[in-house]
């Protein structure tokens, strides 16, 4: 009996929109990975300063309002979804976000689309009975991708989802921008002089947007009870507004007499050179990172990367081999995880750093990340 032939994927890939973050890279990248194997493929979403990489890999971009949370206008999308689904082909429709999945879950169905989700966080669960109903969508794909194991649990926690028909595929590095040969002293030095760090002390780099989850708070709590060592925290991330919470952590720091040792710096183009600069790189999350990206960042950099020991770091960071776990939310740990990582002599810095290497490389590169996507795709074109 002759094996039926699989037909090609046609993907469009539904989000929010094309601004700075994890699920619009994921977006570009595979979107980038389809272009690259001569898979058709679509983005819609409301557009952002990311639509021009999809603009340069000639990739067909959509503007629709998805953002929206508005039930009338999510109809509104689902009938142009469907209109873009029917004129093109379209025969996956992999959404990577709540709002815009109900529009894209009622166009796939109408269509016969395969319809796929990406559970890219935990999402609020208060108040519960609505939330739950809301965020539900992302359960209803085909199949179902969970960015690590962390997000797993708490899909089959807290939803009555069939285990068979998630897949884990591990967010990634993309090991062409983090590869520490290509980081020259010149691109460092620009850094250094542009925001004036010290190069006689040792750098403390937190990334993430200024949000109390993100534990900035925690980080000078910690570094209060360290000033006998000879530290200059930096903290990269705009408060999006939240001025309120940047005065308090200025306060913070003057309240314990460390004027001078921070710097605050809203956004930095050039991650991996930032990192290079430090001696230590920090995922002081309160919350658990759905994955943490700037943890496995900082190792694919062979920094040392400290991390609180709950969420996608208990994955992507191996404790004691390629950095180093704190408990979450507690300062006292927090600092003694510190000291450790500043008081690494040199070939003990260099054999965690080569081994955080390593460890990224073998999972959580980029083309392992489109690599496994593809295979759902292709999953997804044999189902009846």
């Amino acid at each position: 009996m002759l094996k039926k032939k699989e037909k090609n994927p046609v993907v469009l890939q539904v989000l929010p929109e094309l601004n700075q973050g994890g699920v619009e890279l994921g977006t570009i990248e595979i979107a980038s990975e389809l272009k690259k194997k001569g898979i058709e493929n679509f983005v819609a979403s409301e557009g952002g300063r990311m639509a021009y990489n999809l603009e340069r890999m000639k990739v067909k971009h959509f503007t629709l309002p998805l953002k929206t949370k508005n039930p009338i206008k999510w109809w509104l999308n689902y009938r142009r979804l469907v209109k873009i689904i029917k004129e093109n082909g379209i025969n996956i429709v992999h959404a990577r976000s709540r709002a815009p999945a109900w529009s894209a879950y009622w166009a796939a169905k109408k269509t016969g689309a395969k319809f796929l989700t990406t559970f890219h966080g935990t999402y609020g669960l208060k108040p519960r009975w609505l939330k739950l109903r809301y965020n539900r969508v992302m359960t209803y794909g085909d199949l179902v991708i969970a960015i690590s194991n962390h997000i797993k649990e708490h899909i089959l926690k807290n939803y009555q989802c069939d285990e068979k028909k998630i897949r884990l595929i591990h967010r990634c590095v993309n090991m062409d921008n983090f590869d520490v040969s290509k980081i020259t002293a010149e691109r460092m030095i620009k850094l250094m002089e542009e925001y004036h760090l010290p190069d006689d002390k040792k750098i403390i780099l937190l990334i993430g947007r200024l949000t109390r989850w993100k534990g900035q708070k925690l980080m000078i709590e910690a570094l209060s009870k360290m000033q006998d060592t000879d530290f200059f925290c930096v903290f990269v991330g705009d408060d999006q507004g939240r001025t309120y919470y940047t005065e308090e952590l200025k306060e913070d720091i003057a309240k314990y007499g460390m004027d001078g040792r921070f710097a605050f710096i809203k956004n930095v183009t050039d991650v991996p050179a930032m990192m290079m600069i430090s001696d230590v790189v920090v995922s002081a999350s309160t919350d658990p990172e759905a994955f943490g990206r700037i943890a496995a960042e900082g190792e694919a950099m062979g920094r040392i990367v400290v991390a609180s020991n709950i969420g996608g770091s208990l994955e992507n960071l191996k404790d004691g081999v390629t950095g180093k776990h704190f408990k979450s939310g507690d300062a006292d740990s927090l600092e003694q995880a510190l000291r450790w990582a500043i008081g690494l002599s040199d070939a003990e810095r260099k054999k965690i750093g080569d081994a955080a290497i390593n460890f990224v490389k073998e999972n959580f590169t980029k083309q392992i990340m489109c690599d496994k996507t593809l295979a759902v795709y292709h999953e997804l074109m044999n189902m009846d």
